[in-house]
Protein backbone atom coordinates (compact mmCIF):
# COMPACT_ATOMS: atom_id res chain seq x y z
CA UNK A 1 0.00 0.00 0.00
CA UNK A 2 1.51 3.65 -1.25
CA UNK A 3 0.17 6.51 0.36
CA UNK A 4 -0.74 9.31 -1.82
CA UNK A 5 1.73 11.57 -2.75
CA UNK A 6 -0.38 14.57 -2.61
CA UNK A 7 -1.71 13.29 0.93
CA UNK A 8 1.68 12.70 2.22
CA UNK A 9 2.25 16.80 1.32
CA UNK A 10 -0.06 17.83 3.08
CA UNK A 11 0.88 15.69 6.07
CA UNK A 12 3.97 17.15 6.07
CA UNK A 13 2.69 20.18 6.41
CA UNK A 14 0.21 19.61 8.90
CA UNK A 15 3.40 18.76 11.52
CA UNK A 16 5.51 21.89 9.93
CA UNK A 17 2.64 24.31 10.34
CA UNK A 18 1.81 23.35 14.08
CA UNK A 19 -1.35 22.61 12.77
CA UNK A 20 -4.08 20.44 14.85
CA UNK A 21 -6.41 19.20 11.53
CA UNK A 22 -6.14 18.58 8.28
CA UNK A 23 -9.63 18.74 6.41
CA UNK A 24 -10.22 17.02 2.94
CA UNK A 25 -12.90 17.12 0.48
CA UNK A 26 -14.23 17.33 -3.06
CA UNK A 27 -15.06 20.53 -4.62
CA UNK A 28 -12.55 22.64 -2.65
CA UNK A 29 -9.07 23.14 -1.81
CA UNK A 30 -7.89 21.19 1.70
CA UNK A 31 -7.85 22.99 5.25
CA UNK A 32 -5.82 23.29 8.30
CA UNK A 33 -7.11 23.85 11.94
CA UNK A 34 -4.50 25.82 13.73
CA UNK A 35 -4.81 27.43 16.88
CA UNK A 36 -8.10 26.96 16.76
CA UNK A 37 -8.92 28.85 13.91
CA UNK A 38 -9.66 26.88 10.23
CA UNK A 39 -7.41 28.43 7.49
CA UNK A 40 -7.78 27.29 3.59
CA UNK A 41 -4.97 26.26 1.84
CA UNK A 42 -5.98 28.76 -1.62
CA UNK A 43 -2.88 27.35 -3.67
CA UNK A 44 -4.02 24.13 -3.57
CA UNK A 45 -6.95 22.99 -6.38
CA UNK A 46 -9.77 21.86 -5.37
CA UNK A 47 -10.20 18.13 -5.23
CA UNK A 48 -12.44 15.61 -7.26
CA UNK A 49 -13.71 12.89 -5.81
CA UNK A 50 -11.88 10.45 -7.52
CA UNK A 51 -8.89 12.12 -6.02
CA UNK A 52 -10.34 12.26 -2.50
CA UNK A 53 -11.08 8.54 -2.22
CA UNK A 54 -7.98 7.40 -3.92
CA UNK A 55 -6.42 9.51 -0.73
CA UNK A 56 -8.05 7.60 1.88
CA UNK A 57 -8.21 4.24 0.35
CA UNK A 58 -4.02 4.64 0.12
CA UNK A 59 -4.17 4.49 3.56
CA UNK A 60 -6.81 1.97 4.79
CA UNK A 61 -5.88 -1.31 5.19
CA UNK A 62 -7.14 -3.48 2.14
CA UNK A 63 -8.99 -5.70 4.30
CA UNK A 64 -10.82 -2.72 6.07
CA UNK A 65 -11.92 -0.75 2.28
CA UNK A 66 -15.18 -3.26 1.89
CA UNK A 67 -16.29 -1.70 5.21
CA UNK A 68 -15.84 1.80 4.58
CA UNK A 69 -18.22 1.17 0.97
CA UNK A 70 -20.80 -0.79 3.00
CA UNK A 71 -21.32 1.65 5.81
CA UNK A 72 -20.25 4.72 4.18
CA UNK A 73 -17.61 5.79 7.25
CA UNK A 74 -14.44 4.08 8.92
CA UNK A 75 -12.04 5.62 11.93
CA UNK A 76 -8.11 4.52 11.62
CA UNK A 77 -4.89 5.76 13.26
CA UNK A 78 -1.88 6.26 10.73
CA UNK A 79 1.94 7.18 11.04
CA UNK A 80 3.26 8.95 8.65
CA UNK A 81 6.99 8.82 8.89
CA UNK A 82 8.57 9.69 11.81
CA UNK A 83 6.74 12.79 12.38
CA UNK A 84 3.62 11.41 14.32
CA UNK A 85 0.03 9.88 14.32
CA UNK A 86 -2.86 11.26 12.74
CA UNK A 87 -6.23 9.38 13.73
CA UNK A 88 -8.59 9.41 10.79
CA UNK A 89 -12.23 9.68 9.65
CA UNK A 90 -13.50 9.03 6.34
CA UNK A 91 -16.69 9.89 5.64
CA UNK A 92 -19.14 10.43 2.69
CA UNK A 93 -20.32 14.00 1.49
CA UNK A 94 -23.05 14.05 -1.38
CA UNK A 95 -21.80 11.09 -2.70
CA UNK A 96 -17.82 12.17 -2.37
CA UNK A 97 -15.51 10.89 0.20
CA UNK A 98 -13.59 13.23 2.55
CA UNK A 99 -11.15 12.98 5.23
CA UNK A 100 -10.62 14.28 8.39
CA UNK A 101 -6.90 13.44 9.74
CA UNK A 102 -5.76 14.89 13.65
CA UNK A 103 -2.65 14.60 14.46
CA UNK A 104 -1.59 13.23 17.75
CA UNK A 105 1.97 14.07 18.30
CA UNK A 106 4.59 11.14 20.00
CA UNK A 107 5.73 12.68 22.37
CA UNK A 108 3.23 12.70 25.42
CA UNK A 109 3.70 16.08 27.41
CA UNK A 110 3.12 16.59 31.38
CA UNK A 111 0.63 17.91 33.34
CA UNK A 112 2.80 20.80 33.68
CA UNK A 113 3.65 21.21 29.61
CA UNK A 114 -0.44 21.27 29.15
CA UNK A 115 -1.02 24.19 31.80
CA UNK A 116 -3.31 21.15 33.67
CA UNK A 117 -3.91 21.68 37.50
CA UNK A 118 -1.26 18.93 39.68
CA UNK A 119 -4.31 17.63 41.88
CA UNK A 120 -4.90 15.00 38.49
CA UNK A 121 -1.57 14.07 39.97
CA UNK A 122 -3.99 12.84 42.95
CA UNK A 123 -6.19 10.57 40.64
CA UNK A 124 -3.19 8.73 38.88
CA UNK A 125 -2.49 7.66 42.37
CA UNK A 126 -5.75 6.05 43.02
CA UNK A 127 -5.66 1.66 43.19
CA UNK A 128 -9.68 1.97 42.18
CA UNK A 129 -12.37 4.74 40.69
CA UNK A 130 -14.06 5.91 37.10
CA UNK A 131 -12.55 9.26 36.29
CA UNK A 132 -13.85 10.90 33.17
CA UNK A 133 -12.43 13.81 31.33
CA UNK A 134 -15.49 15.48 29.92
CA UNK A 135 -15.85 18.24 27.09
CA UNK A 136 -17.16 18.75 23.50
CA UNK A 137 -14.73 17.63 20.52
CA UNK A 138 -11.68 18.86 19.64
CA UNK A 139 -10.59 20.19 23.49
CA UNK A 140 -7.83 17.98 24.41
CA UNK A 141 -9.52 15.25 26.24
CA UNK A 142 -7.53 12.32 24.79
CA UNK A 143 -4.09 14.18 25.64
CA UNK A 144 -5.11 14.68 29.39
CA UNK A 145 -6.12 11.42 29.58
CA UNK A 146 -2.12 9.91 27.88
CA UNK A 147 -0.74 12.52 30.30
CA UNK A 148 -2.37 11.00 33.41
CA UNK A 149 -1.81 7.19 31.56
CA UNK A 150 2.33 8.14 31.12
CA UNK A 151 2.39 9.75 34.76
CA UNK A 152 0.78 6.10 36.08
CA UNK A 153 3.31 4.35 34.05
CA UNK A 154 6.39 6.69 35.40
CA UNK A 155 5.68 6.02 38.71
CA UNK A 156 3.54 2.86 39.48
CA UNK A 157 4.19 -0.89 38.48
CA UNK A 158 0.68 -1.60 36.70
CA UNK A 159 -1.06 -3.33 34.23
CA UNK A 160 -2.56 -0.96 32.13
CA UNK A 161 -5.03 -1.90 29.47
CA UNK A 162 -6.11 1.04 26.95
CA UNK A 163 -9.29 0.31 24.49
CA UNK A 164 -9.59 2.93 21.83
CA UNK A 165 -11.03 3.72 18.43
CA UNK A 166 -8.52 3.86 17.08
CA UNK A 167 -5.18 3.80 19.08
CA UNK A 168 -3.97 7.35 19.45
CA UNK A 169 -0.78 8.19 21.31
CA UNK A 170 1.53 5.21 21.96
CA UNK A 171 2.84 3.92 25.07
CA UNK A 172 6.16 2.60 26.14
CA UNK A 173 6.12 0.45 28.77
CA UNK A 174 8.41 2.04 31.63
CA UNK A 175 7.54 0.90 35.45
CA UNK A 176 4.07 0.21 33.73
CA UNK A 177 2.81 -3.20 31.47
CA UNK A 178 0.63 -1.53 28.78
CA UNK A 179 -1.03 -3.33 26.33
CA UNK A 180 -3.21 -0.87 23.82
CA UNK A 181 -5.89 -2.77 22.13
CA UNK A 182 -8.03 -1.22 18.88
CA UNK A 183 -12.01 -1.71 18.19
CA UNK A 184 -12.82 -3.45 14.90
CA UNK A 185 -8.85 -4.74 15.23
CA UNK A 186 -8.35 -6.28 18.55
CA UNK A 187 -11.88 -6.41 19.80
CA UNK A 188 -15.19 -5.58 18.08
CA UNK A 189 -16.17 -3.55 20.82
CA UNK A 190 -15.52 -1.47 23.51
CA UNK A 191 -18.00 -4.02 25.85
CA UNK A 192 -16.47 -7.17 24.75
CA UNK A 193 -12.86 -5.31 24.99
CA UNK A 194 -13.53 -4.95 28.75
CA UNK A 195 -15.57 -7.82 29.38
CA UNK A 196 -12.60 -9.72 28.24
CA UNK A 197 -10.29 -7.55 30.67
CA UNK A 198 -11.60 -9.16 33.79
CA UNK A 199 -10.20 -12.02 32.80
CA UNK A 200 -6.60 -10.36 31.98
CA UNK A 201 -5.08 -9.01 35.46
CA UNK A 202 -5.68 -5.59 34.42
CA UNK A 203 -4.95 -2.77 37.42
CA UNK A 204 -6.46 0.79 34.95
CA UNK A 205 -8.36 0.31 32.31
CA UNK A 206 -8.71 3.68 29.78
CA UNK A 207 -11.52 3.67 27.29
CA UNK A 208 -11.22 6.09 24.54
CA UNK A 209 -14.95 6.86 24.77
CA UNK A 210 -17.88 6.21 26.78
CA UNK A 211 -20.48 5.35 23.88
CA UNK A 212 -23.31 3.17 25.23
CA UNK A 213 -24.89 1.76 28.70
CA UNK A 214 -23.04 -1.19 28.06
CA UNK A 215 -19.90 -0.04 27.76
CA UNK A 216 -20.84 2.48 30.89
CA UNK A 217 -21.95 -0.22 32.84
CA UNK A 218 -18.73 -2.80 32.51
CA UNK A 219 -16.34 0.43 33.29
CA UNK A 220 -18.73 1.18 36.39
CA UNK A 221 -18.30 -2.71 37.38
CA UNK A 222 -14.11 -2.54 36.88
CA UNK A 223 -14.50 0.98 39.56
CA UNK A 224 -16.25 -0.93 41.86
CA UNK A 225 -13.73 -4.16 41.58
CA UNK A 226 -10.90 -3.14 42.37
CA UNK A 227 -9.87 -1.07 38.81
CA UNK A 228 -8.77 2.45 37.85
CA UNK A 229 -10.99 3.40 34.87
CA UNK A 230 -10.18 6.27 32.51
CA UNK A 231 -12.68 7.26 30.32
CA UNK A 232 -13.92 10.53 28.12
CA UNK A 233 -17.65 11.72 27.28
CA UNK A 234 -18.90 14.74 25.34
CA UNK A 235 -20.32 16.23 27.98
CA UNK A 236 -20.14 20.04 29.18
CA UNK A 237 -20.06 19.78 32.93
CA UNK A 238 -19.95 17.58 35.55
CA UNK A 239 -23.29 17.46 36.34
CA UNK A 240 -24.50 17.04 32.61
CA UNK A 241 -22.26 14.43 33.01
CA UNK A 242 -23.45 12.08 35.25
CA UNK A 243 -27.36 12.81 33.76
CA UNK A 244 -26.09 11.66 30.85
CA UNK A 245 -24.58 8.73 32.11
CA UNK A 246 -27.52 7.61 34.33
CA UNK A 247 -30.20 8.86 31.33
CA UNK A 248 -28.33 6.01 28.71
CA UNK A 249 -29.74 2.98 31.09
CA UNK A 250 -33.52 2.08 30.91
CA UNK A 251 -35.23 3.57 33.32
CA UNK A 252 -35.64 0.53 35.76
CA UNK A 253 -32.02 0.12 35.91
CA UNK A 254 -31.49 4.44 36.58
CA UNK A 255 -32.05 3.70 40.69
CA UNK A 256 -28.96 1.12 40.75
CA UNK A 257 -26.78 3.29 38.23
CA UNK A 258 -27.37 5.53 40.89
CA UNK A 259 -25.83 4.01 43.87
CA UNK A 260 -23.21 2.67 41.75
CA UNK A 261 -21.87 5.93 40.31
CA UNK A 262 -22.43 7.38 43.58
CA UNK A 263 -19.91 4.74 45.35
CA UNK A 264 -17.35 4.21 42.28
CA UNK A 265 -16.72 7.93 41.06
CA UNK A 266 -13.42 9.68 41.58
CA UNK A 267 -13.97 12.57 39.64
CA UNK A 268 -15.04 14.12 36.29
CA UNK A 269 -12.81 17.13 34.72
CA UNK A 270 -13.96 19.12 32.59
CA UNK A 271 -11.88 20.87 30.13
CA UNK A 272 -12.03 23.69 27.32
CA UNK A 273 -8.99 24.68 25.14
CA UNK A 274 -9.18 29.04 24.55
CA UNK A 275 -7.15 31.19 22.34
CA UNK A 276 -4.31 31.95 24.08
CA UNK A 277 -3.17 35.91 23.95
CA UNK A 278 0.51 35.24 23.34
CA UNK A 279 -0.61 32.49 20.32
CA UNK A 280 -1.71 28.94 20.70
CA UNK A 281 -4.47 27.69 23.32
CA UNK A 282 -4.50 27.05 26.85
CA UNK A 283 -7.07 25.58 29.08
CA UNK A 284 -9.71 26.47 31.38
CA UNK A 285 -11.55 23.75 33.72
CA UNK A 286 -13.87 22.41 35.99
CA UNK A 287 -12.97 20.15 38.14
CA UNK A 288 -15.98 17.40 40.70
CA UNK A 289 -14.22 15.50 42.99
CA UNK A 290 -16.67 12.78 44.33
CA UNK A 291 -17.20 13.49 48.31
CA UNK A 292 -19.20 12.85 50.82
CA UNK A 293 -22.03 15.75 49.54
CA UNK A 294 -21.26 14.74 45.92
CA UNK A 295 -21.96 11.36 46.39
CA UNK A 296 -25.43 12.06 48.22
CA UNK A 297 -26.70 14.25 45.82
CA UNK A 298 -25.97 11.24 43.02
CA UNK A 299 -27.52 9.20 44.93
CA UNK A 300 -30.80 11.58 45.38
CA UNK A 301 -31.21 12.72 41.72
CA UNK A 302 -29.95 16.12 42.77
CA UNK A 303 -27.06 16.91 40.24
CA UNK A 304 -28.62 20.27 39.63
CA UNK A 305 -26.98 20.88 42.95
CA UNK A 306 -23.65 20.16 42.08
CA UNK A 307 -22.49 23.31 40.32
CA UNK A 308 -22.81 24.93 43.68
CA UNK A 309 -20.97 22.49 45.59
CA UNK A 310 -18.11 22.65 43.02
CA UNK A 311 -17.96 26.38 43.56
CA UNK A 312 -17.85 26.59 47.49
CA UNK A 313 -15.42 23.57 47.60
CA UNK A 314 -12.21 24.98 46.16
CA UNK A 315 -10.31 23.98 49.38
CA UNK A 316 -10.76 20.49 49.15
CA UNK A 317 -9.15 21.27 45.69
CA UNK A 318 -12.51 21.55 43.23
CA UNK A 319 -11.85 24.02 40.58
CA UNK A 320 -15.24 26.39 39.41
CA UNK A 321 -14.63 26.90 35.02
CA UNK A 322 -15.89 30.33 35.35
CA UNK A 323 -13.67 30.71 38.42
CA UNK A 324 -10.71 29.25 36.46
CA UNK A 325 -11.69 31.84 32.81
CA UNK A 326 -11.30 34.97 35.46
CA UNK A 327 -7.88 33.94 36.47
CA UNK A 328 -6.84 33.62 33.57
CA UNK A 329 -8.47 36.96 32.16
CA UNK A 330 -6.66 38.31 35.19
CA UNK A 331 -3.23 36.47 34.15
CA UNK A 332 -3.54 38.05 30.55
CA UNK A 333 -3.71 34.58 29.09
CA UNK A 334 -6.73 34.96 27.24
CA UNK A 335 -9.38 37.75 26.11
CA UNK A 336 -12.47 38.86 28.24
CA UNK A 337 -14.07 38.09 24.91
CA UNK A 338 -12.93 34.61 24.46
CA UNK A 339 -13.53 33.80 28.30
CA UNK A 340 -16.63 35.06 27.90
CA UNK A 341 -17.67 32.70 25.09
CA UNK A 342 -17.04 29.67 26.94
CA UNK A 343 -18.39 30.39 30.02
CA UNK A 344 -21.07 28.07 32.51
CA UNK A 345 -23.02 31.24 34.02
CA UNK A 346 -21.73 34.74 32.51
CA UNK A 347 -23.52 36.66 35.68
CA UNK A 348 -21.00 34.61 38.03
CA UNK A 349 -18.08 34.20 35.39
CA UNK A 350 -18.74 38.67 35.61
CA UNK A 351 -18.79 38.24 39.41
CA UNK A 352 -15.13 36.56 39.74
CA UNK A 353 -14.31 39.15 37.38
Amino acid sequence: MTIDHRLAELLDLVVKEGASDLHIFSGGPPMLRIAGALISLAKYPAFTPEETEAMLKSIVPADRWNVFLETQTIDLSYAHKGDGRFRVNGYRVQGATALALRLIPHAIRTFAELNLPSILEVFTQREQGFFLCVGPVGQGKSTTLAAMIDRINNSRAEHILTIEDPVEYLFMPKKSLIHQREVHIDAPDFHSALQSAFREDVDVIMVGEMRDYETISSAVTAAETGHLVLSTLHTNNAAQTIDRIIDMFPAEQQSQVRVQLAGSLAGIFSQRLIPRVSGGLIPAYELLINNNAVSTLIRDARTHEISAVIQTSSQEGMIDMDRALAELVRRGEVTVEHAYEHAMDPKTFEHYL
